[in-house]
């Protein structure tokens, strides 16, 4: 199946050969891709010019009009129990749990145009006019409603009648054994059967492991003989640019086992996909998305601030194609939530916004301008995605700062990689980089792999690309390791799949409640009893136990019937949504069926319900100091601690955290209630509700409100009144990623535990200065620093005054090489600092001249070479005469031609070594 949303080909793979701004002839019919509204005038039918927004709307409404529920698009993060996925690719991804069973959808008939990415294409895209990372997928679905008959009649309907597609342009297929799927095509739906071609497996049937799966059909439409490869075979299936398939029909009939072995599923499901984007390449007539209407206009604004135009030099065409694409999905994944950072979807972001920035240096664009892109990817999105318009600030903000971090990372890495060529000139036969070397480079500073083998190729030196390789490998297993620890309860998802009761919470009124066991688990297995001493976990029908969720930690407790009691350590949600109790049975024998008492530990609840509100007023809090741009980008509350991230691009000052503090402990001190209800999701929208970006939420909603202060979306327990939070304090501040920050706060009993932890330190501290009254710690440490600044000083004014007189005469027996002046001095016990700023005086006070320092601290040696600059200009290299001065006593070193350094263990021999710096000098003189 070729995937009717695959951004890999996006129609037409000649498309650079083609201008969106020329006459282009279509068979009989002529098209002005002019960005106008045109109509396809031909001798059989016509076919009206439709813009991409129009487009979308009218496949929304089509099947509005079938009775169908048009949801907005998920967000491009993938939910939590969705672990597998970086990000949503396709429009079925989201809908999973619904096509699995694991969850009842909204209706059994849905609608959606769902935002998607896909960069494992990545490196190809700009180079061609066909790749692309960002795409819309227009679907229809249904849930065990309706099947093949209404779902090719539609599909028919929408692009015949309402989109008037000429039928002699279209052409279906069908998989190679589905009959059914022929027989409705032609008997029912009216497509001539000379225009249905069979395909096989590999293109026609639809599979992802075991699970639901089915054969598909797929509609192509014919663009002229002038796009295909003039070959007698040349049809629908071709790789030539000629067939053009748009829409694919999933038909998931079967239940299949991965094996090769398929169950008919008694209520089979439709799952469709269309690509927005090539949907409008066939509607306007044009080769690829970058001459789409939408797509164009972004394409445009390029070009105008980087002063070129498209379709004039090859190169150029390439740079604006990746920022343009770029641009498209780094602000869609901004606006819902995911930010720049070294790992997971984050580094996704940070990869495409980087490769966008550099290809706009290649531009000649050196300041940031990417923000200013993003203003027409929301403009030009705005109907569709309002959410673009709301985070607008935000979202310049994220890409502005990103940028102006990336404008560093250029320059530090470019400091970087010239030195490792340096040191490959001079100190290799092969001129090869490392892969670790250019894998650190890509890794830790973000500098461009691509721009890497750029630089490289111009100084003719080729990079180690298996070694590469390896350590982007060793990365990705890491990746995956670290991903496979996050929140896993150790089973498979079936091993609950057949518990029917998933176990009802009433935790948020009661604190205790008499429940059945439903399953136990132990080794991660099911078993019908846990005995004394042994781990495991419980599944309830009823249950106070908050499963940890949205940030909050799962409550712990006590599951017992008469003498059998099981500590509860933890309590989580599985995949399948059931309540998994997680700790260890300490006393007696539990079973499957028994009858229990469930209580949590009530002080431990009220703990984090203490720090859980205290979270929702610091937000609010932050809000007002720091502006509207601040957003929760993370949190986590439990006993302990209150934890908060988010969106903030500098540190926050200490004024400003004193000032936080102080709103937050007034509205504690204010003693307001806090309510919590549920509503439409409309109406809380109306009540100013804050959300979680890219969270999707359902049509009624939980909502926490501190009237006056804070309304949010949240499903976690909370206290009933502010002032039960006690007191609120914050203990630190720090940077997480790229834009985002950490407070740490703690509230009621934390503060009071530590307030005595900080009474203790000072009272120590006291004793230690012999201070005798607390109120005295302040004049005794300045004190201290005083004293200790002045020992710095007079440090320090020695050491120069020993630098001068050690260095005074220096060059008075210097040997004279071809007009270059070279000394050595040693300088035992100096400091390495000493020594450098010793070397930058002698380098900048005497250009004609090579100085060798040496020093020895602590059994070893240190050797420094400077170089000025005129005897640098005849061929001195201060990184290779201190390769072969240490080379001669046992150590090693590099580094720059007018700077550089090197050790050894062999001190003894340091001495004879520098005897030879003459020669050694003497060999690199021109």
């Amino acid at each position: 199946m070729s995937g009717a949303g695959d951004s890999r080909a996006i129609l037409g793979g000649t498309a650079e050969s083609r201008c969106a701004f020329r006459p282009m002839f279509w068979g009989e019919k002529r098209i002005f891709a002019s960005g106008d509204r045109q109509v396809w005038k031909g001798t059989i039918e016509t076919m009206e010019w439709t813009g991409l927004n129009e487009l979308r709307e009218k496949f929304l409404s089509f099947f509005e009009s079938k009775e169908h529920l048009r949801l907005p698009s998920f967000p491009l993060m993938p939910s939590a129990d969705e672990a597998s996925l970086l990000l949503i690719n396709s429009g079925m991804a989201p809908m999973k749990k619904w096509f699995l069973g694991l969850e009842t959808p909204p209706r059994r008939r849905v609608t959606t145009c769902q935002k998607c990415i896909r960069t494992p294409d990545i490196e190809n895209v700009g180079k061609t006019a066909r790749h692309g990372t960002y795409f819309e997928m227009l679907g229809n679905f249904s849930f065990g409603d309706y099947f093949k008959h209404e779902a090719t009649a539609w599909a028919w309907e929408f692009i015949t009648k309402a989109l008037e597609m000429p039928v002699d342009r279209l052409w279906v297929s069908v998989y190679e054994d589905d009959d059914e799927a022929e027989q409705i095509w032609t008997k029912e739906v009216g497509v001539d059967p000379s225009r249905i071609v069979r395909l096989g497996k590999e293109d026609n049937f639809w599979e992802i492991g075991s699970g639901p799966c089915g054969p598909c059909s797929e509609i192509y439409f014919d663009r002229g003989e002038q796009y295909g490869c003039g070959k007698p075979t040349c049809g629908v299936g071709c790789d030539c640019d000629r067939y053009v398939e748009f829409w694919n029909l999933v038909f998931s009939q079967f239940d299949g086992d991965g094996n090769g072995h398929y169950e008919r599923m008694e209520h089979p499901n439709i799952d469709t996909g269309m690509g927005l984007e090539r949907l409008a390449c066939i509607m306007q007539g044009v080769d690829n998305l970058f001459e789409v209407d939408t797509v164009q206009n972004i394409l445009k604004h390029v070009a105008r601030i980087a002063g070129v135009e498209y379709h004039t030099d090859a190169k150029t065409d390439v740079s604006l194609r990746v920022i343009t694409d770029h641009i498209r999905s780094t602000t869609f994944m901004v606006s819902d939530g995911i930010l720049p950072q070294n790992e997971g979807r984050g580094y996704v972001l940070r990869r495409l916004l980087r490769r966008a920035a550099r290809h706009g240096r290649l531009l000649g664009i050196h300041e940031p301008f990417l923000y200013q892109v993003c203003e027409t990817v929301i403009q030009e999105n705005a109907n569709a995605y309002p959410e673009l318009v709301e985070h607008r600030d935000y979202i310049t903000k994220v890409i502005k700062v990103e940028e102006e971090r990336f404008a560093r990372t250029i320059d530090q890495g470019m400091e970087l990689l010239t030195a490792i060529i340096d040191k490959i000139d001079s100190e290799m036969d092969k001129k090869i980089m490392p892969g670790a070397d250019a894998f650190r480079l890509y890794d830790t500073y973000g500098f461009p792999v691509d721009l890497i083998r750029e630089i490289l190729a111009e100084r003719k030196i080729k990079l180690d690309e298996e070694e590469f390789a390896r350590q982007m490998q060793a990365q990705k297993q890491r990746a995956r390791e670290a991903r496979a620890a996050l929140g896993d309860l150790g089973w498979e998802e079936d091993v609950l799949a057949d518990v029917a009761d998933h176990g009802r919470f009433v935790g948020y009124t009661e604190m205790a409640a008499q429940a059945h066991i439903v399953a136990i688990i132990k080794d991660d297995k099911r078993v019908d009893e846990l005995h004394d001493g042994e781990l495991g976990s419980i599944v309830l029908d009823v249950t106070p136990f908050y499963a940890e969720s949205g940030g909050q930690a799962g409550d712990s407790g006590l599951i017992s019937a008469g003498g059998n009691v099981f500590a509860v350590y933890d309590c989580k949600k599985s995949k399948t949504g059931h309540f998994v109790h997680i700790g260890e049975l300490t006393a007696g024998t539990l079973a499957v069926g028994d009858s229990v008492s469930a209580a949590i530990n009530v002080d431990r609840r009220a703990d984090i319900m203490r720090n859980h509100t205290a979270c929702h007023l610091l937000q609010a809090a932050l809000r007002q100091v720091l502006g509207d741009h601040v957003h929760q980008a993370g949190a986590f509350y439990d006993d302990t601690i209150c934890r908060f991230d988010f969106s903030h691009f500098s540190a926050v000052t200490p004024e400003e955290l004193k000032r936080v503090e102080e709103l937050v402990n007034r509205v504690v001190l204010a003693s307001i209630d806090v309510s919590v209800s549920e509503m439409p999701i409309d109406e809380a929208k109306k009540l100013g509700a804050m959300a979680l970006f890219g969270e999707k939420y359902g049509d009624v909603v939980r909502v926490c409100s501190v009237p006056g202060e804070s309304v949010e979306l949240c499903g976690g327990t909370h206290l009933k009144n502010t002032a039960q939070v006690g007191l609120f304090r914050i203990v630190k501040e720090s940077s997480v990623a790229a834009g985002v920050r950490r407070i740490e706060a703690v509230t009621g009993r934390n503060v009071l535990r530590l307030m005595d932890e900080q009474e203790t330190t000072m009272e120590k501290t006291a004793a230690a200065l012999k201070v005798g009254n607390l109120s005295e710690l302040p004049a005794r440490a300045e004190a201290l620093n005083a004293e200790s600044r002045e020992q710095k000083r007079r440090l320090e004014a020695a050491e120069a005054k020993l630098a001068e007189s050690q260095l005074s005469g220096v060059f008075d027996n210097a040997q004279q090489v071809g007009g270059i002046y070279i000394a050595s001095v040693a300088m035992m016990g100096a400091k390495i600092d000493a020594l450098r700023r010793m070397g930058d005086r002698v380098r900048d006070s005497r250009p004609d001249a090579v100085c060798a320092f040496s020093t020895v601290n602590d059994g070893k040696g240190s050797i420094l070479v400077v170089c000025g600059k005129d005897a640098v200009a005849k061929g001195a290299h201060a990184g290779k005469i201190v390769k072969e001065l240490t080379a001669l006593c046992g150590g090693s070193g590099g580094g720059r031609p007018d700077n550089a350094m090197g050790g050894t263990s062999e001190i003894f021999r340091i001495d004879e070594a520098m005897a030879q710096l003459p020669a050694i000098v003497g060999k690199l003189l021109k």
